[in-house]
């Protein structure tokens, strides 16, 4: 049963993702950088805070079908490591360094804050 509710969160999570991308780059078409892989990752975190600081109380939240569904297998997929790695790559071969070096600090630097911020906000 665990490895259904993960599957499944992924598949929504993957599509999720897709669409909010597909629809925020159809708004956006000339961002000089991958802001939708940005916004993704900073909602993801902010929202992946909130959700395992609920669950921190928990002892095994391992065994709870609610976080296997939504924190390990939905925002598994729904924020990713490896979109904004390609991106971040991208850039650096168009010789883009400033957005580069923005789209990294505020992807890696941003996602910590928000997860550390929503997780504080939970456990204070």
């Amino acid at each position: 049963m665990s490895i259904t509710l993960v599957a499944l969160g992924g598949a929504l999570g993957a599509v999720s993702r897709y669409f909010i991308g597909h629809f925020i780059m159809s708004k956006r078409k000339t961002s000089s950088m991958p802001i939708a892989m940005v916004i993704v990752n900073l909602v993801g975190s902010l929202t992946l805070g909130i959700t395992v600081g609920l669950y921190l109380p928990s002892e095994n939240p391992l065994n709870d079908s609610l976080y296997l569904l939504f924190n390990i297998g939905f925002f598994g997929a729904f924020t990713t490591f490896s979109t904004f790695s390609v991106e971040a790559m991208q850039l650096l071969h168009k010789h883009r360094y400033k957005d580069f070096w923005i789209y990294v600090l505020v992807s890696i630097m941003g996602s910590v804050i928000l997860f550390g911020l929503a997780l504080y906000i939970l456990t204070v």
